[in-house]
């Protein structure tokens, strides 16, 4: 009976925690896990065999175990309680920049050309290294945005998601000579008509008035930019942001995607930036250890931070928590994982939170309230 009595209120006291009202948080107030090149599949095995053949001319740089991972689509991400994703696009304005994948001509077996319909016609692509690393879930950013839409408005009371999304500006051939000379091509670059055709993107998928996106417009508020808002810690509850969506550019040109566009008045997307920039609301920390100090004070300035609990491979292939707990301990807001399903190929290293939930108030913004889990 002890026992039993004793179970029984120990799921008593889970479940009020679990049942805790979110009313009162603001959307930096919480902490979510999300996954790391989202889109991306395993490499081809065979590609994969060739470049461990060729890894010590590589160099550590371009070590293929780096890229030897891969996620599922994103409806099954977000069942496993991933509320962050990462998009990479190439610019293809004439389409069929990334048709062929160039390290196929020297594997036995697999064709360059890729015999995918989307390749060929304009816009913007999705993969991971131009030529090299291209298995994807999504060939198109239209294409993906499409899967978040479908399952966000499946799930209207999820957590906001947010979504990094990185204009890629090189791949091998624009740091090798050797590579172009072998007939690899330079990545097309971006330049403010290609930033606003990504916004444009993201209106053909979400709408003109962008209604389930958190725009810098609607972030900024009264206030008279995002770092501003950020500061002065204005940011919205988080029960206005159930449903929404923040898309979040990383590298790129944020010259060129803030032209014309000051403080980013009617741009679709967010910015990484610099700490006390005005258009910074939003700072990416990606070394937890060495860098879970800073995180610290700049979440408690105000900022949402981002950071990853495991690198290129390394702390799953250790099997090493160490990392994943010092992002979790630091209060970023937002924690990037290749691992929120372990890959037994290499450990059972795996970053959830504690009983698989979707989020948790914030351990550092309100110590009081540690241990909360936020649902949905």
């Amino acid at each position: 009976m002890k026992v039993l009595f004793s179970g029984a209120l120990l799921l008593l006291m889970c479940s009020a925690v679990i049942a805790q009202n979110s009313d009162d948080l603001k959307l930096n107030q919480i902490q979510v896990i999300g996954s790391h090149n989202s889109y991306k599949k395993l490499p081809d095995p065979r590609v994969m065999k060739f470049m461990m053949k060729m890894r010590k001319r590589l160099g550590a740089d371009a070590d293929p175990i780096r890229i030897d991972y891969g996620h599922m689509p994103f409806d099954s991400q977000f069942a496993y309680h991933m509320r962050g994703l990462e998009i990479d696009i190439y610019n293809d304005p004439k389409g069929g920049t990334l048709y062929k994948r160039k390290i196929n001509a020297f594997v036995h077996g697999v064709p360059v050309r890729s015999g995918v319909e989307e390749l060929r016609k304009p816009g913007f692509k999705v993969l991971h290294i131009k030529d090299v690393d291209y298995q994807t879930h999504y060939y198109t950013f239209k294409e993906s945005l499409i899967a978040v839409k479908k399952w966000s408005d499946a799930h209207p009371n999820h957590l906001p998601i947010f979504i990094n999304v990185e204009p890629k500006t090189g791949g091998p051939a624009d740091h090798s000579k050797t590579l172009r000379f072998l007939g690899f091509k330079r990545v097309v670059p971006f330049d403010s008509a290609a930033y606003d055709a990504i916004d444009a993107e993201i209106r053909s998928v979400f709408g003109d008035d962008l209604k389930s996106i958190l725009t810098p417009d609607k972030l900024r508020g009264k206030y008279a930019s995002l770092g501003d808002m950020a500061q002065h810690n204005g940011w919205p509850a988080l029960d206005e942001c159930r449903g929404k969506i923040v898309l979040i550019m990383l590298g790129g040109s944020k010259t060129d995607y803030l032209k014309g566009h000051p403080e980013l008045a009617g741009r679709a997307m967010c910015v990484y930036g610099r700490e006390g920039k005005s258009e910074t609301a939003f700072i990416m920390q990606d070394e937890s250890i060495g860098d879970s100090a800073n995180i610290i004070k700049l979440i408690k300035e105000g900022y949402i931070v981002r950071t990853r609990s495991d690198i290129e491979t390394m702390d799953a292939r250790a099997n090493d928590p160490h990392r994943k707990i010092v992002a979790m301990q630091s209060g970023a807001q937002i924690i990037s994982t290749d691992y929120y399903v372990p890959d037994l190929r290499l450990s059972n290293f795996e970053v959830q939170w504690d009983g698989k939930h979707s989020g948790r108030v914030n351990p550092i913004l309100l110590p009081q309230r540690a241990g909360e889990w936020v649902k949905e």
